[in-house]
């Protein structure tokens, strides 16, 4: 993470070596090199480490409260809406501030997400959220198509660039508008979590716990909209980040709950966000690409490898856990006549807790007698005392 930020901070046009970076954040450096990091890196920087963080957050709360790992921002509606929210404005040359577009980009993503709960029945069952998810993102990107047609050849361009996620020429006072929704969602998702932990048993042992999961499921909707729609009212759907982090955190702690894994999904956001927008600025230089394309490139193989070696380790756990004694199973006895429980003979002729009246005949592979000519079971070596003690 740290060399992802100096790479971030150094290199590009002009380059500044990373012993002179500390001395042009603090000290207030007039150069060019010094405006360049301060005024664009520092600002470009900190908005990839926010912007991964509350992606990674909600794409573990979503996948949590819907006992799926599918369950990202853009299979949901919730991107695709927030995009759309800011996206009809730029087309239809209506004059907004830029205050106003967090606002549109939450109404768009809670009508996504509403759409979605709403045509899956209010989220009874986690399955369908998903599956009436994909169609309603499918439809929010057709608008979006349609809003692409209508606009002309400067709006599109900057539109396709938006709808990819881009961090190019964000400044402070970008970052400084995300502060406001920060507070509001940060201890949300600490009361949230606890929930979240109960939610992964199934409705009805959540229900039986005290914790309605409908609900449940519709808070969880709502935290994941006030996390996701202010960044991308900002820098766009930076794609499949809320994949990878919570699969990249369960991965290195498959133990722990949601409690654990949401600080470090939001930190494995901020990472991949921070190491995207490196190729992002310098791949295709002095030509920027975005960083949602470099996202969705790395992190879809990933994250699927991931999910591949986390179900691989699940089974050989199980396997270990329960197939050893699965397989074992208790012989047969040599006759159909002898309990499978009780076989201990005490000199008398009876078995513990079996007794036999008459004369008991000695029953070995099936054939009786061998005890002597009547038949008779041989008086066994030492008293009866000390048979029955064994």
């Amino acid at each position: 993470m740290a060399s992802c930020s100096v790479c971030a901070l150094s290199l590009g046009t002009p380059y500044v070596p990373p012993h002179r970076l500390l001395a042009s954040v603090l000290d207030g450096d007039t150069t060019l090199a010094g405006i360049v990091v301060t005024e664009l890196r520092v600002p470009r920087l900190v908005l990839a480490l926010i912007a991964g963080a509350c992606l990674g957050a909600a794409g573990l709360v979503l996948q949590e409260a819907l006992r799926n790992p599918l369950a990202v921002p853009e299979m949901l509606g919730v991107s695709s809406g927030a995009a759309l929210g800011v996206a009809a404005p730029l087309v239809l040359t209506l004059s907004l501030p830029a205050a106003v577009q967090p606002l549109l980009a939450i109404g768009g993503a809670a009508l996504g997400g509403g759409l979605t709960l709403l045509a899956a029945g209010l989220g009874r069952s986690p399955s369908a959220v998903l599956l009436t998810g994909a169609a309603v993102a499918a439809a929010l990107q057709a608008a979006l198509l349609v809003l692409m047609v209508m606009a002309d050849q400067l709006d599109l361009q900057l539109i396709y660039r938006y709808l990819l996620g881009s961090l190019s020429a964000r400044t402070w006072d970008d970052v400084t508008g995300l502060w406001p929704w920060l507070l509001v969602a940060v201890p949300a998702l600490v009361l949230c979590a606890p929930v979240l932990s109960v939610m992964r048993l199934g409705d009805e042992d959540a229900e039986a716990l005290g914790v309605r999961a409908q609900r449940a499921r519709l808070a969880a909707l709502a935290i994941a909209v006030v996390l996701i729609a202010p960044v991308t009212a900002v820098c766009g759907p930076v794609a499949w980040v809320g994949f990878l982090a919570p699969h990249l955190a369960r991965w290195f702690n498959p133990t722990a709950g949601a409690v654990r894994w949401l600080p470090w999904s939001a930190a494995w956001g901020a990472v991949v966000v921070v190491v995207a927008d490196v190729p992002a600025r310098l791949a295709l230089a002095p030509v920027e690409t975005p960083a949602g394309a470099w996202t969705a490139l790395l992190g879809v193989p990933a994250g699927v490898a991931l999910m591949r070696s986390g179900s691989r380790g699940r089974g050989r756990g199980r396997g270990r856990g329960r197939g050893g004694a699965a397989r074992r199973r208790p012989a047969a006895p040599t006759d159909a006549r002898e309990p499978l429980y009780g076989s201990r003979r005490t000199a008398s002729g009876t078995a513990d807790g079996f007794p036999r009246a008459g004369t008991c005949t000695e029953v070995r592979g099936g054939e009786p007698g061998h005890g002597g000519p009547s038949g008779a079971v041989p008086p066994a070596s030492g008293t009866a005392g000390t048979e029955d003690e064994r």
